[in-house]
């Protein structure tokens, strides 16, 4: 864009560069839209997330906070800078692991890169203090100190030769793109001649609207606009068809603050300055209803759905009520918590274009083919039709399941044959999108004499708000978990999915379980007190066992919790001398808390399907639809594929999602992608294999090695080479193909709950040790120690920062983070924890193999965020006497507690 003020003057990276552009617009949109580098990522336009730090005069500063005018005549460095430094760190950094969904790295390894100039072998509190304005939602932050501390230290040595691929710590394949800056995000691609997209959307909870003349508007302004009016499919999308409620564009009415309701598309040149506070909308407000239990009797937001009811969850085996009359102690409480924000650093964003008369879109997601589906059920296509090409994702935690943006700019894109572009502000993505589900929940629970379960009752109302997105999952998980992982014979559980006109409420790592977890982990800990038993032992004497039976009624193997807690008591003892020596104010306690989790579809089909193939040219081909969001997908299921293969992971090429290139993996969420698509990329494999070593007809022990374009098989003495240009063509320029599908054993769930859930679980226990100022409220987490059971460790790199990730999200659920519509908007009202927030950290691994997964292999992402909140609150009481029953634990909540 050309303005009359003089082209500004700029050293970027060691090289003069004139632009011509408003010296008013931020430096980081200028660096990224018209100087092409990209590496610069920006999460909030507002200096709070620090993914957009560049070094100015050698100093990190934000560069979404600086106009181009200021930046005039300085010296400016961005990730993409040649600097021998700067690589270093970057080495450290994928040598670490330090970089799981790649969006704030940029920013971190600037403002690293300033502190090693000044302090070339930094203390890990240096590095803390330095890094604390740059926000990380994956990593919780201890491998990002560990590289920079190491990044002057590397060596350069080659590793030793791997004797497995699986069990070894193999950085991450997509790693350098990461570290470098060249990872291409959601808004890092838009194509040529892209109109640009805005949204308006609804300012109220629940209103009525109508349009004035619009086509006055726009021609006004120049740009183009559409409704729902011009949605030519059936305007109502949803994760579960069934329940698909959620309009594109909303038609004459709003049920949500954000609700999208129009989209306005037009030049960049235009868009960038464009104000729509003339927009012809007369908006008619309503009243609104945001909590689940005056909504039971408030005007229905679907007529269909009495009492504003989506779904109940039922589960229930022996005469619960009756044990607890005859149980020796029994217990009962309740407890509150409140939205959560996913809160990734990468707002929504993509671009849409024509490739013929196929629809592409490219734009951040965790579900591809939940997305082609839904797209092309809303713009009237056929499903082939649409194509959908993840971009990495930035985050994502669960909230990137739904469509957001998808619809929207394929609408804008078929309606005038132009490609079009969008990118949310970060305001309307936490508007926008979905949360975790605030949960009113109420339970008793009852143990004989010994200590043993007798009895659990349970009973809970979750916010789903105006749509069903993951409501019906969270409802019907939450009863199959709320026991915990204990022997519970006696058994009854109920959730409901309430809607309100609050925020949609969807997945986030746990599907209800982490709430679910807080009531009955904390309960435990007050049944233990009565009993006289210390709150491990009882813990430890009441878990599942190989061979129990679950509230379901499914026999259970391979189940390692008691492991995991057998792991732990060394830390226990250890902990609890250590908050004896509370001294005044500051009161030290310790507390306990475990977890269960079903990986998969909840008594649903779930399939994944991998397929391979080996070129002309000799190399392996590995189609893998499983989308990486950070957690190591595409490392980990090629580390599987290529022990079931037998070959080196050198030896394989990666095809990642893209659903006109790869099979479906099915969607990135409930911990499932490690064993589902694992499974499929064994059996695939192990397919291959078998084919390669027929054809030179050797046996199962043979050795196979890829060099040079040629396949050696050698057997002992016996030694076949395979040119793959002397073979014929199977299927796609392949000369070997191999496709397999994977999907768990599970049943359905008869009307009380009776069934299998699930074909594995994975297990963990954490201890927490907290100091709490009587006075202040405040809590502080001093140390965590994690036992995770992961069936087979597949990558203890990637694992270890899953759970350090884990553990940060749930220290933010259980002490700060609580999303109030129209109020923490952003990223500077809502808090999550800082690299200064995090405790020490230990990890434990606990592999106890599952007879059904991969290599023994369990799931891990949500585990390792259930336990960490209850082990807080357990750790608070035993500091204050005091159970908290409404989260976030604040400091007036503390406060509050102590004082009742």
């Amino acid at each position: 864009m050309s303005f009359d003020a003089p082209a500004s003057h700029l050293s970027v990276n060691g090289q003069e560069i004139a632009v011509d552009a408003d010296p008013r617009r931020r430096l980081s949109d200028v660096l990224r839209e018209e100087l092409g580098l990209k590496g610069t990522k920006v999460g909030c336009d507002a200096g709070d997330c620090g993914a957009c730090t560049v070094l100015i005069d050698g100093r990190a500063t934000c560069a979404c906070m600086m106009p181009l005018g200021q930046a005039t005549g300085r010296a400016i460095e961005t990730i993409e800078h040649k600097d021998a430094l700067l690589t270093k760190l970057q080495d450290a950094f994928h040598r670490h692991g330090a970089a799981q969904c790649g969006i704030c790295t940029p920013g971190m390894l600037m403002t690293a890169l300033e502190l090693m100039r000044a302090t070339q072998t930094p203390t890990r509190a240096e590095v803390s203090d330095a890094l604390g304005g740059v926000l990380c939602r994956c990593t919780g932050y201890t491998k990002i100190i560990d590289a920079v501390c190491d990044a002057t230290g590397a060596t350069t040595t080659s590793p030793p030769p791997l004797v497995s691929n699986v069990g070894a710590p193999v950085a991450r394949l997509d790693g350098r793109q990461k570290v470098d800056g060249s990872d291409v995000f959601g808004a890092d691609f838009a194509p040529q001649d892209a109109l640009w997209v805005r949204v308006l959307r609804s300012p109220h909870f629940a209103a009525r609207f109508t349009f004035g003349d619009l086509a006055v508007w726009a021609k006004t302004h120049n740009v183009q606009v559409f409704t729902a009016n011009d949605i030519s499919g059936r305007n109502a999308f949803g994760v579960i068809p069934a329940f698909a409620d959620q309009p594109a564009l909303a038609e004459n009415r709003t049920r949500m603050r954000g609700e999208a309701v129009a989209l306005i598309a037009g030049a960049p040149e235009v868009m960038r300055t464009l104000a729509i506070v003339d927009f012809p909308i007369d908006w008619q407000a309503e009243d609104e209803v945001l909590d689940p239990q005056p909504a039971k009797t408030a005007p229905l937001l679907h007529d269909n759905r009495s009492g504003n009811e989506l779904i109940t969850g039922h589960v229930a085996c022996g005469d619960a009520s009756a044990a607890l009359n005859g149980s020796a102690q029994v217990v009962e409480g309740q407890a509150r918590t409140s939205y959560v924000e996913h809160a990734y650093i990468e707002p929504e964003a993509g671009s849409a274009w024509m490739d013929g008369d196929t629809l592409v879109i490219q734009a951040c997601t965790q579900a591809p083919v939940m997305d082609q589906e839904d797209t092309a059920i809303v713009l009237g296509l056929p499903k082939e039709r649409v194509r959908i090409i993840p971009a990495s994702a930035g985050g994502g935690f669960g909230s990137k399941l739904d469509v957001s943006i998808q619809p929207l700019i394929g609408l804008v894109t078929l309606k005038t044959g132009r490609p079009s572009r969008i990118v949310y502000t970060r305001t309307e993505s936490m508007q926008s999108t979905t949360k975790r589900h605030p949960g009113e929940m109420r339970a008793r629970i009852g143990a004989d004499a010994t200590g043993r379960i007798t009895a659990m009752e349970f009973d809970g109302d979750f916010n789903t708000g105006p749509y069903s997105s993951w409501g019906p999952t969270v409802a019907n998980r939450v009863p199959v978990h709320a026991s915990g992982p204990y022997k519970t014979p006696n058994y009854h559980a109920i959730a409901r999915a309430i809607h309100t006109n609050g925020p949609v409420s969807g997945a986030f790592r746990g599907f209800g379980v982490p709430q679910a977890a807080i009531l009955q982990e904390t309960l435990y800990d007050e049944l233990a007190d009565k009993l006289g038993m210390d709150r491990l032992r009882f813990r430890r004497l009441n878990a599942l066992q190989d061979g129990d039976k679950t509230p379901c009624g499914q026999e259970l193997h391979g189940v390692g919790i008691a492991e995991c807690f057998d792991a732990l008591v060394p830390a226990w003892a250890e902990s609890l001398a250590w908050a004896e020596s509370s001294d005044g104010d500051i009161k030290r306690g310790v507390g306990v808390a475990s977890c269960w989790y079903g990986c998969g579809n909840t008594a649903l089909p779930n399939p994944s399907t991998v397929r391979a193939g080996i070129s002309r040219e000799g190399r392996i081909i590995l189609h893998q639809g499983a989308t990486d969001i950070g957690q190591g997908s595409n490392t980990v299921i090629t580390q599987i594929f290529a022990d079931a293969l037998g070959v080196g992971l050198d030896a394989i090429d990666l095809v990642g999602p893209d659903t006109a290139m790869t099979p479906d993996c099915g969607k990135t969420s409930a911990s499932r992608q490690t064993y589902v698509t694992g499974k499929a990329a064994l059996a695939a494999g192990a397919a291959m294999r078998m084919q390669l070593l027929r054809h030179a007809n050797l046996s199962a022990t043979a050795k196979i090695s890829v060099a040079n374009g040629i396949i050696e098989i050698t057997d002992g003495e016996a030694l076949r080479q395979i040119d793959p240009l002397s073979l014929p063509l199977v299927a796609d320029d392949y000369v070997f193909e191999a496709i397999e599908t994977y999907d768990p054993p599970t049943t359905p769930l008869d009307e009380n709950g009776q069934g299998i859930p699930y074909a594995v679980y994975g297990y963990g226990a954490q201890i927490a040790r907290v100091e709490v100022d009587m006075k202040l409220g405040t809590t502080k987490v001093r140390h965590i120690t994690a036992a995770h059971d992961l069936g087979r460790v597949i990558n203890p790199m990637l694992a270890e920062g899953q759970i350090h990730g884990g553990i940060a999200q749930g220290l933010g659920m259980a002490l700060m983070e609580e999303y109030i519509p129209g109020k923490t908007e952003d990223l500077h009202n809502y808090l999550i924890p800082t690299i200064g927030d995090m405790p020490d950290m230990d990890v434990i691994f606990i592999e106890k193999p599952d007879p059904e997964g991969p290599y023994g292999a369990k799931g891990l992402g949500e585990h390792a965020l259930i336990p960490t909140a209850p082990a807080i609150l357990n750790a608070i009481r035993h500091a204050t006497g005091k159970r908290i029953t409404q989260l976030p634990a604040l400091p007036h909540r503390v406060l509050e507690a102590i004082r009742a």
